[in-house]
């Protein structure tokens, strides 16, 4: 398969009403599903392999949701999950510094400024909330403005803890024992 397939395969998928009405709401089915179908696709992605998909919006796109959320789903409560959320991190800060950001359909967006949202580092949290903000995505700014008060407060999030081996501390606990907890 050809780098410009890859692509519209990823999206294709991704953005396929089946797919769609389950991004926030992944059964294990689903996430074996798109282990079987991307996993190595992913690797690709994780070894720089796929980097050249930076040419294009559509291809940052792609590489973004590649790198960001199907590990989620392959390797939910894994370490793995995260392995290559900088990568993603660094997808999308490059897309909206070009100004891919502009150049990708409003309703698609969201999963270009999704990695900067799943980051622990605060600046990285202040330009999703900008860019959530500039596009007019409302109901996501409100989930960007959320995870920024949590990496605000914590410089983490604690949900993370016991899937990366940290360490909790007393007020992260107390968080996570309340109904607020952002649980992932």
């Amino acid at each position: 398969m050809t780098q410009a397939n890859d692509i519209h395969d990823i999206l294709d998928f991704w953005y396929s009403p089946r797919i769609s009405q389950c991004w926030f709401s992944s059964t294990p089915a689903l996430d074996d599903e798109i282990r079987a179908r991307y996993e190595g696709l992913w690797k690709r992605a994780a070894s720089g392999e796929l980097d050249g998909w930076t040419q294009t919006p559509e291809g940052a796109l792609a590489l973004a949701i590649v790198l960001d959320q199907l590990p989620l789903n392959m390797y939910r409560g894994k370490p793995a999950s995260f392995a290559t959320e900088r990568q993603a991190v660094s997808v999308a800060k490059q897309a909206v510094a070009r100004g891919d950001d502009k150049r990708v359909a409003r309703d698609r967006v969201l999963f270009l400024y999704m990695p900067l949202m799943h980051s622990e580092n605060l600046d990285d949290q202040d330009l999703s909330v900008q860019c959530f903000r500039e596009a007019g995505l409302e109901a996501n700014l409100h989930f960007a403005e959320h995870h920024r008060g949590i990496v605000r407060r914590f410089g983490r999030f604690p949900h993370r803890n016991a899937i990366l081996g940290r360490e909790s501390t007393p007020a992260e606990l107390d968080y996570l024992a309340s109904d607020r907890a952002f649980k992932g």
